[in-house]
């Protein structure tokens, strides 16, 4: 998710429970404290299977879920997020099981399950879907004048498909959607196949490389599809960059074309594009912000200025394929993980590009941090604070610090080591340090603990110019 670009207003202390987090620590995954209530920790679900028939107008959606999985523990039934949708029946290992639905929780009583028993779970459901309304804004599916977005990020899945909505929780999936046929529907992965009858069409999009609930995605809109060609002066970029739009289709593929420049600046320091494609789609109407899924983004109208503002979010989420995606943080309380290096993506694109130099981006916002209160602990910031601006500029920063610990080569050089290693896996804080102390042959543990585990603001290393 990208930052909003301006300083946060603070809540409070942001510290969570219990004191800071220490570098190298590994909580259990769930229950997970910065989202509480969500997730399990009885069931981990290996695919999804959705069939999905909506209708536009009255947005209705008539559904069934396919979900297959093991079992984790020993349990006597299974709880699975879904919110504000009506379950009609519902089956595990092709029996069908009685069911209690209260608030976001759907339980599933199922008799005796074994730990590591497979589990092929079956749910059909219906109802108006609707974002859920909590800490962080409106999440999930969303009505747009015209269509539909759907931002899953932290919790938003359970809007539109029953699940175990947790980042740790990584699956495969199969998507189809049934909906008019003036309209394109955009999801994870492949388009497998497209069938239209009767005024409407079906879409199925296939995700063989594993990703988390919160980065499952559907986009219904009147767009096109387009290849986004490269610059004049630019090489293009190794796998195909598309674009989903409709009436700012001409702009954007204009002034998306530096996306092929920007993806071999973002190889070349963080290792190959860890899939075989990028797709972004331009929405209609503004966004108030722009959202990342896996393998796309999505953009306003309003992100396609010529200014650094605009240009900066366009790299923000193409880095988050990378972190985030690929590697996606086996708990949110390590979310810096996600946003720190893509927001430190901006800084080395702006480089990279012409502009400010990344040490002088990361010196006028330790400047601009140093004149904020210094109350939010990045390494464990709790649930409402996960997206604060401060853990986005922070965490970059730890990261130039480190940088200017290490040196450019080993620095990068440990990069793309930690994301060759944990390619399409879970990591967390204690992974990071393992694999750069590693490459680097210092362990790095203490040099980042200030960074992440103190709310007071650490120097950068070296000595600085203005700051």
């Amino acid at each position: 998710m990208s930052d909003p670009g301006v300083p946060a207003v603070p809540r409070g202390t942001s510290a969570p429970e219990g004191g800071d987090a220490a570098v190298g620590s590994r909580a259990p995954s769930l229950p997970d404290p910065c989202t509480p209530g969500v997730g399990t920790p009885d069931v981990h679900i290996d695919h999804y299977d959705l069939d999905l028939d909506y209708r536009i107008g009255p947005n209705r959606l008539s559904a069934r879920a396919r979900l297959s999985g093991r079992m984790l523990r020993r349990a006597a039934s299974l709880a699975l997020d879904l919110t504000g949708l009506r379950v009609t029946k519902a089956s595990v290992n092709g029996s069908k099981v009685r069911f209690s639905h209260r608030g976001q929780k759907l339980r599933l009583t199922t008799g005796s399950l074994e730990a590591d028993q497979p589990v092929r779970i079956d749910i059909a459901y219906v109802g108006n879907p609707a974002p859920t309304i909590g800490t962080w804004g409106d999440i999930g599916w969303e009505e747009l004048e015209d269509g539909v977005l759907v931002a899953g990020q932290p919790v938003g899945a359970s809007t539109w498909f029953p699940c175990n909505d947790h980042p740790s929780n990584k699956s495969t999936y199969r998507i189809r959607v049934l909906t008019e046929s003036e309209y394109t529907v955009v999801s994870n992965g492949r388009l497998t196949d497209k069938v239209r009858k009767a005024g409407r069409t079906a879409w199925t999009w296939e995700s063989t490389v594993p990703l988390a609930t919160y980065l499952a995605t559907v986009q219904i809109g009147r767009y096109r599809r387009s290849e986004i060609a490269a610059e004049a002066d630019a090489a293009p970029a190794f796998v195909p960059l598309g674009l989903y739009a409709g009436e700012h289709r001409d702009r954007a593929a204009s002034r998306l074309r530096v996306q092929h420049a920007m993806m071999t600046e973002f190889a070349s320091h963080f290792g190959p594009y860890p899939f075989d494609r990028y797709d972004v789609v331009v929405t209609d109407e503004e966004l108030e912000i722009p959202l990342e899924s896996q393998p796309l983004s999505v953009l306003g109208p309003n992100h396609l200025g010529e200014d650094w503002e605009a240009e900066r979010l366009i790299a923000h989420e193409m880095a988050h394929q990378w972190f985030g995606n690929s590697l996606t943080p086996r708990r949110w309380s390590d979310i810096w993980l996600n946003e720190g290096f893509a927001c430190y993506a901006e800084w080395l694109w702006s480089e990279a590009s012409g502009r400010e130099s990344a040490d002088e981006r990361a010196r006028g916002w330790w400047r601009t941090l140093a004149g904020l209160p210094q109350d939010l602990v990045i390494g464990n910031p709790g649930g409402p604070d996960m997206f604060d601006d401060r853990v986005y500029k922070r965490g970059a920063l730890c990261l130039h610090d480190l940088r200017l610990r290490l040196g450019e080569e080993t620095f990068f050089t440990a990069l793309r080591d930690w994301t060759a290693r944990h390619r399409h896996g879970s990591v967390d804080t204690a992974d990071f340090v393992e694999c750069v102390s590693r490459v680097s042959g210092k362990d790095i543990a203490e040099a980042i603990r200030p960074w992440l585990c103190e709310a007071a603001l650490p120097r950068l290393a070296g000595a600085p110019r203005t700051a």
